[in-house]
């Protein structure tokens, strides 16, 4: 949860000293809200014994930008916690993300 923060205040103070785009923030956290739901349904239908959302299905999200979201859910909801593949998966993702947007940050907009 800490990354995604670090990430978002990296977002914000961007867009005032290199003028990141504010479309850039604003569809990060749209993404995470939306993979935020995603973890806690998913965490909902596994209480529940009802069927489940994929994995493929949650790292996809993840992959798409809503990293934040999904270290948030997991880490607020308990869910995904044991399964080391999965969260190697994730932490990598995120890590790639952050990557990104810094070089983005720093290539294209200084």
């Amino acid at each position: 949860m800490k990354l995604s923060v670090f990430y978002w205040l990296f977002l914000f103070v961007s867009l005032f000293y290199s003028h990141l785009p504010i479309y850039w923030l604003l569809v990060s956290q749209l993404l995470s809200l939306f993979t935020l739901f995603f973890y806690w349904w998913d965490k909902r239908q596994a209480i529940k014994g009802n069927r489940r959302v994929k994995e493929a299905t949650l790292h996809g999200l993840a992959m798409l930008g809503g990293w934040p979201g999904a270290l948030i859910g997991r880490e607020v909801f308990r869910h995904k916690t044991q399964k080391r593949p999965f969260y190697l998966i994730l932490y990598s993702v995120s890590a790639l993300h952050c990557a990104f947007t810094a070089l983005f940050v720093y290539v294209v907009l200084a």
